[in-house]
Parts: C-alpha cells; sequence; structure tokens
C-alpha cells in the first residue's frame, strides 16, 4: 500500500511501495528512494533511509530498479545520491580547488568557562580549545575541505561522508601540546585520526596557530600530516577492507600532491614523486622496495605485523616509503597506466562497505554500547574479520601474476619515469 505524504507531491514523484526480496528470499516493505552510488536507497519509514546493495536484490526487483533510472528523486533527509561512474570512464584530476563555499565558518558554541568553541565549515565541525577569529578558521577549514575535496575527485570511487548520525567529520584543535597528548594523540606526531570516536586531534601548533597577545594568529605551515590524516577520515568507512598499505599508502599519495592555498595539483603527481624520493634518500630511506619486508608479506601485512616492524623509526619510515611507491605504482603504471586494476580493486572495496551499511540498517541488528551488535541466527554477517576481510580482493591487483613477476613490474615501471627502484 502506497501512503502518499506532502513529499511525494512535492517532488512530484509516485511512491513505490512494494515488498522487496533479497537473493536469500528476506523480504521488507518500504518505499523505493532513488540510487546512492552502488546502492538503492530504501524508505523504510518517514524518518528511515536507508542503502542496500543492487546486487543483493533478487532478479525481479533489480529489473524493477532499472525501470526506475532517470525518474526517481531522493526525499529530503536521504543521503544525497551519489553518481558512480564506470571504471573505464573514470579520468585522474587536474587541479583541485575548494569551493569558497565550502569554508564558509558559523561559530555554533562558544563557552569559556569549558574552554570550548565550535565552528563549523561545510562538511566539519571543530572544537576548540580557544576562541578564533572566523578569517583564521577558514584557513583551518581550508585544507581540511580541500582535501576533502581532493579523495572526493580522485578516481578510487571514495565516497566522502560523515559517520552514521552524524551531519559532518568531526575535528578537536587543542590549545597546547599538553592538552593534545591528555586527549590521546600520540606524543610525537603532528596530529592523528583516531577510528574509535572518528575524531581528528590536532594540536593548534601543527595547524600553523600561533599566539600573540591574546588573539591567534594563522601562519605559514606543512600541511602534510594534516592531509594524511584526514585522508584516514574521508576513507574511514573503507580502512576495516584494506590491507594496512593501502591505508597508508593512500594517505602518503594525496600527502605528497603539491598544495597550496585550497588547491591542489593532482595532475603534478610524477615530479611531486621525484622529489619525494630524493628527499627520502637524503634521508636515509632505501629506493630499494623490500628492505623492511618482501613484497608479498608487505601486501598481506596484518595490522600487528606492520606495528612491530614500525617500532623501529627506520623501518617504519621504509614501510610508509614503499607503500607509496606501491600505489603510486597501481595508480599510474601497472597495466595500461590509467589505474583500472586499482579502481577496480577500490569498487570490490567499496562494495564490502555498502553491505556493511546494509546489514546494520537492517532493522533485525540491535546495537549495543561497546560496539557490540545482536542479530539473527539466519543473517549472514559480512565479513569484517582482520585476518581475511582486507585482502579478500587483493587477486583483483595481482591480476594472476606472481609476486615475482610484479616485483619486475614495478622495476620497469619506474624506470620508464626516471626513477630507479632497486631490486
Amino acid at each position: 500500500m502506497c501512503h502518499c505524504t506532502w513529499l511525494c507531491v512535492l517532488l512530484a514523484t509516485p511512491c513505490h511501495s512494494r515488498t522487496w526480496t533479497d537473493t536469500t528470499g528476506r523480504k521488507v516493505e518500504a518505499e523505493y528512494a532513488g540510487m546512492q552510488g552502488d546502492s538503492v536507497l530504501l524508505k523504510l519509514a518517514p524518518d528511515k533511509t536507508v542503502p542496500y546493495p543492487l546486487t543483493r536484490l533478487c532478479a525481479e526487483d533489480q529489473a524493477f530498479i532499472k525501470q526506475q533510472q532517470g525518474g526517481a528523486a531522493v526525499p529530503a533527509g536521504a543521503a544525497a545520491a551519489v553518481v558512480r561512474l564506470p571504471v573505464e570512464k573514470r579520468t585522474w584530476p587536474v587541479d583541485i580547488e575548494v569551493p569558497s563555499r565550502s569554508i564558509e565558518i558559523a561559530p555554533v558554541k562558544e563557552n569559556p568557562a569549558e574552554r570550548q568553541y565550535v565552528y563549523q565549515s561545510e562538511a566539519f565541525e571543530f572544537t576548540s580549545q580557544a576562541k578564533l577569529a572566523g578569517s583564521v578558521m577558514k584557513e583551518v577549514a581550508r585544507t581540511f575541505e580541500a582535501t576533502r575535496s581532493l579523495v572526493d575527485a580522485l578516481p578510487w570511487g571514495i565516497v566522502c561522508r560523515p559517520p552514521d548520525g552524524r551531519k559532518r567529520f568531526l575535528a578537536a584543535l587543542y590549545e597546547t601540546r599538553a592538552d593534545y597528548v591528555q586527549a590521546g594523540g600520540p606524543q610525537m606526531s603532528g596530529g592523528v585520526y583516531n577510528s574509535g570516536d572518528k575524531i581528528f586531534k590536532i594540536p593548534f601548533e601543527s595547524l600553523g596557530l600561533v599566539k600573540r597577545g591574546q588573539t591567534y594568529f594563522k601562519s605559514d605551515f606543512s600541511s602534510d600530516t594534516l592531509v594524511h590524516e584526514i585522508t584516514h577520515q574521508m576513507m574511514d568507512e573503507y580502512l576495516g577492507f584494506l590491507p594496512t598499505w593501502v591505508v597508508e599508502g593512500t594517505a602518503e599519495y594525496t600527502e605528497l600532491l603539491p598544495y597550496k592555498a585550497g588547491i591542489f595539483r593532482a595532475d603534478n603527481h610524477k615530479s611531486a614523486l621525484k622529489e619525494n624520493v630524493d628527499l627520502h634518500q637524503q634521508q636515509g630511506v632505501s629506493t630499494e622496495m623490500g628492505k623492511a619486508s618482501p613484497l608479498e608479506q608487505h601486501m598481506t601485512m596484518n595490522r600487528e605485523s606492520w606495528s612491530q616492524i614500525s617500532s623501529s623509526s627506520t623501518a617504519m619510515r621504509q614501510l610508509y616509503h614503499d607503500s607509496k611507491l606501491l600505489v603510486y605504482f597501481f595508480c599510474h603504471l601497472d597495466g595500461d597506466k590509467k589505474g583500472t586494476r586499482f579502481m577496480r580493486f577500490m569498487d570490490a572495496v567499496h562494495g564490502e562497505v555498502e553491505e556493511l551499511r546494509a546489514f546494520f540498517a537492517d532493522p533485525r541488528v540491535k546495537r549495543m554500547e561497546g560496539g557490540r551488535f545482536t542479530y539473527p541466527s539466519d543473517m549472514k554477517l559480512p565479513d569484517m574479520k582482520a585476518e581475511t576481510a582486507p585482502f579478500k580482493h587483493l587477486p583483483i591487483l595481482l591480476g594472476e601474476r606472481s609476486y615475482e613477476k610484479i616485483s619486475a613490474e614495478i622495476i620497469e615501471g619506474y624506470k620508464s619515469i626516471g626513477i630507479k627502484i632497486a631490486p
């Protein structure tokens, strides 16, 4: 039965309340509310619209959706529809400039007694321990919003969306390093994204904020660490389904791209990489890939092993450097040199993300405190195991090649752009 509301009249779009059936035979009554990437939006209630992977619906429902393509609108309150281009139609961006509307700052809260000042840009909410002028906050927001624009524009197919239940990404700005460390920031770090509470934490000094008298001003600073960690924040939903080298390598990739005043020169990746490799050589980081770990071990390494090897600062720098070189290879030097395998790999990971979202959107799944949840025994639990989930789609990247063959192709690929990678 179709319950037409004022929203349907406003959108001039017919309601499609119907029974949907997935590939396991489970059924649910919902209205069709458009598409979001590779998922159909199902309106279960006036205030609840959830995405569900199209591939998990029965053939009849998939045929129904194809008939609706082009005519369905997404109701207010639902996530905006995401146009997901086929891999063959994706291109690498040239210049990425943050839109001016994204960095318009709105003060939300000021509480001097609690050292809490809240500001909002288009996609971020910043909680600061000190009051910041609008112009200063706008400069801080510029790097955050520009990095979001970059990750969104790269052909990896990442959907940059805040965690469920939040309208914006969260960032906490700490006036002193002591405050930052007390809040959980690593002692020697310039900033960190915590996937547990999903908050980016950073001290004022890493944002280039300096105090003169009673006022904070914005000075020049290196945005490298900032861009790296914001990339993690944008890819939060994907991190559990990616090998550690991809998690860190993609963040290293965005970090190396030339950036200034809200503009990423994304097409200068080759010259930026050469400068980066030269700089690392000067710092004693080897261009001998596999020095910290052999290629196969590196590509199949879990986070625990990564952390163990990273106990040495030299080995840690090598791991990050090798990961960056690997991601760059798969993006620009592998196969057709268009990054096709890497895009297909990331699309497969995106499918895992959507499946997990659909699982938790199912009303039969009940969330509890501490990240626990319950679900009926007849429901299939998505693979979230750290031992298997990140490596499930590696065969897409390997392309039936041995690790020895890929190693040889890496050396030849870098040789073709004038970078010597030792075997």
